[in-house]
């Protein structure tokens, strides 16, 4: 991912969470925003310290940008994500973490896979 597909400002999370959908699981929340200007999507990540300690949180980030760099192609473009990992987040492993977004965002209808 690069820098160009990432929501890092506070404001940009606030605006995601009160005009985007919301989509859940286990694992995760999504919320989408629909941006009609932009050509490609962009990410936000939120890992709070329940999911666990700095070394766990890290890796669900990870975990979660490769899932998205995998699936970049089958996802809509013109969207602002926001990803929320829930504490069960933490204990899965890469393959069943992109499962679990697949399915959430299939969820939300803006993944075509």
């Amino acid at each position: 991912m690069n820098k160009r597909q990432r929501i890092k400002k506070n404001e940009e999370f606030q605006k995601v969470f009160k005009k985007g959908k919301s989509f859940a699981n286990r694992q995760f929340i999504v919320y989408c925003l629909k941006k009609e200007e932009q050509e490609a999507f962009r990410i936000g990540l939120s890992v709070s310290k329940k999911v666990g300690n700095a070394v766990t949180r890290v890796q669900v980030k990870r975990y979660i940008r490769q899932a998205f760099l995998e699936i970049k192609d089958e996802v809509r473009q013109d969207m602002d994500y926001v990803i929320i990992a829930r504490t069960q987040a933490a204990t899965i492993d890469f393959h069943e973490t992109k499962k679990s977004l697949q399915h959430v965002l299939k969820v939300a209808r803006v993944y075509k896979g």
